[in-house]
């Protein structure tokens, strides 16, 4: 039995006790980690394709270690003009072996941190609101509208349902809006 599972960013052929070098995850070493995005399962000459995943299938898995890659030796040169560059390069990688293929029956694992973020926006969308408000009140006469910007005055023109705001300049919406 094997499958080809989607782990950070890469696909990769797996089978049950394999070991697996993937870009660097978040989780910590000794723990266990689901892949649920599995593309194909073959499990004894059937083969299920997904589109694009096959649904409640997951791939599960222990992270063993941490650790750096082999550093790549990346060398730039232009012929006859003297050009050399020298750059090394050594990816952040871990260690995973996997101890389970589930075909049918797994559960999605939902990320911790878009969860996280969901209750931190809207308190965001509230405060834009509070701003807003003031914007569509109309000008008092004591309030000085030189010291506005154009966008704020054409607000403040289509606010009193002024025809033709959008077109014109600064002095000629203050003239229209002291009316």
């Amino acid at each position: 039995m094997y499958a080809i599972v989607e782990m950070a960013g890469q696909q990769f052929k797996v089978a049950k006790d394999q070991k697996v070098y993937v870009h660097r995850l978040q989780e910590d070493e000794g723990s266990k980690v689901t892949f649920d995005k599995v593309l194909l399962l073959e499990d004894g000459g059937n083969v299920t394709i997904g589109a694009p995943v096959i649904e409640g299938a997951a791939v599960e898995a222990k992270v063993v270690k941490h650790l750096k890659g082999d550093k790549v030796i990346v060398f730039k040169k232009k012929r006859r003009k003297g050009y050399q560059k020298k750059n090394g390069h050594r990816q952040y990688l871990t260690e995973i072996v996997v101890e389970s293929i589930v075909a049918s029956g797994a559960k999605k694992a939902a990320p911790a941190k878009a969860k996280a973020e969901k209750p931190a926006a809207e308190p965001k969308k509230e405060a834009a609101k509070k701003v807003e408000a003031p914007k569509a009140e109309a000008p008092k006469a004591t309030e000085d509208l030189s010291s506005k910007t154009v966008a704020e005055l054409r607000d403040l023109a289509k606010a009193k349902d002024i025809s033709g705001y959008s077109s014109m300049k600064k002095a000629e919406l203050i003239e229209a809006l002291s009316k």
